[in-house]
């Protein structure tokens, strides 16, 4: 019997994007669904048409006003699309109705950032965050939904964790949601031993922070000589990353990489990576990484800083490191406000390295103290953290032990306290 080969292809989702401007600014809400339209093109989605309405408030009820809905029922039957995506996050009442008046799949921002996380996530604690973020946004939604939350229809938005009975068993999620909560708890300890451990060893850490898809690890590539996934694409990686950097001359610093924020990150996401996001909070000098070549990368910027205040992140010295400058080369950066220095770079060509290598020594030597010490050689395990942590400008060898000056970070300066000389 002849064996016979069939192509298949997987359908390519199409959606029409819609938005209500409450502010009365276009630019601000064009820009938004611009990104939104990355994020669908990231889960291999094409977007086949967009609709915006001007309105005082969102509608409680179902989004937009009744007219403009049947807008875009016609705008998605004339395209073909295969669902709507609303730009903000939707009420259980508004997907419902909507689902009803649109006869189509809805989906939502929040719906569809937490459907990429899933697609990304790689460790087990990014998966429990995922899922655990994904479970307490579902949670609310569970009962009456219909199509909208089915995982039976697959495709974008309906990336789920768990069983099928997910969407009609609140019970289980629950239970589900206390597993996941001991289990991150369990991984936060043994963070915060690693991080005790670090604090006592005094080497001081450098965070990258960012707008998804700035550059983050490529700089941590280039200045660790690491090969962290990096990718041209939203959320390309979501575990902290940490390595080793030394400067050559100046001693040894930690280089974290976290997750990349965007416009209305899901409140879901950073309640279950706090955890993570919390490392932020230790760091000594934060890193911010800016895509010069994004039209948008001044309001890209305003989210970083509003993130991390809402953190708790604030007051630490910030580098702002304009990267990509070899696709933005006459685009004129600004003086930012919040940093207290600013360097030019492309992490990908390597060009401008240097000048921010310089600038991040130049931020630790502010963390750092001079001291002189006398060390009994009993104590050899302190001589050999104050050259590994520390910027050593002179050492002997004297007959009670070494003695030895040089500038440390203030966790080793209290180490060595006892051993200090004093004029």
């Amino acid at each position: 019997m002849e064996e016979r080969l069939y192509a298949t292809s997987k359908i390519m989702e199409r959606f029409v994007l819609i938005a209500a401007d409450t502010e009365n600014s276009q630019a601000k809400v064009q820009s938004s669904l611009k990104e939104l339209g990355e994020l669908v093109k990231t889960l291999g989605g094409e977007v086949a048409g967009v609709l915006t309405q001007n309105m005082e408030n969102i509608h409680p009820g179902h989004y937009l006003g009744i007219g403009k809905l049947e807008e875009v029922k016609m705008l998605a039957a004339a395209t073909n699309a295969t669902g709507v995506i609303a730009d903000d996050e939707l009420s259980p009442a508004q997907y419902k109705n909507m689902e009803r008046i649109l006869e189509t799949k809805i989906i939502d921002r929040t719906a569809l950032i937490l459907d990429i996380f899933a697609m990304n996530a790689k460790s087990a604690e990014g998966k429990a965050q995922v899922e655990l973020a994904q479970l307490n946004y579902r949670l609310s939604r569970l009962a009456g939904l219909g199509k909208s939350l089915s995982r039976l229809g697959g495709g974008i938005g309906t990336r789920g964790p768990g069983e099928k009975k997910l969407e009609t068993d609140r019970r289980h999620v629950r239970n589900r949601i206390t597993q996941l909560n001991r289990e991150l708890k369990e991984i936060e300890t043994r963070r915060d031993v690693l991080r005790g451990k670090r604090e006592r060893n005094g080497i001081p850490v450098v965070s990258l922070v960012g707008y998804t898809n700035a550059g983050k690890s490529t700089i941590m590539n280039l200045l660790s000589k690491s090969d962290v996934l990096a990718e041209d694409k939203l959320f390309a990686t979501l575990d902290t990353t940490t390595r080793n950097v030394t400067i050559a001359g100046f001693g040894e610093f930690l280089l974290t990489d976290t997750v990349g924020f965007i416009q209305k990150l899901p409140h879901q996401l950073i309640k279950a990576f706090r955890a993570t996001l919390s490392e932020l909070s230790y760091a000594d000098i934060l890193i911010h990484v800016v895509d010069s070549a994004n039209e948008d990368f001044t309001s890209h910027m305003d989210v970083v800083y509003k993130t991390l205040a809402s953190l708790g992140v604030i007051g630490k010295p910030v580098i702002t490191a304009y990267n990509k400058m070899d696709l933005a080369a006459n685009i004129e950066t600004p003086l930012d406000k919040n940093a207290s220095q600013v360097v030019r770079l492309s992490a990908k060509t390597g060009d401008g390295s240097e000048r921010l290598t310089e600038a991040i020594e130049n931020e630790l030597k502010k963390l750092k103290r001079e001291v002189t010490v006398l060390l009994p050689y009993s104590e050899g395990s302190l001589l050999s953290l104050i050259h590994k942590s520390g910027e050593v400008l002179s050492a002997s060898h004297e007959e009670n032990g070494t003695r030895i000056s040089a500038y440390v970070p203030p966790e080793l300066e209290k180490r060595v306290e006892e051993y200090v000389l004093r004029d």
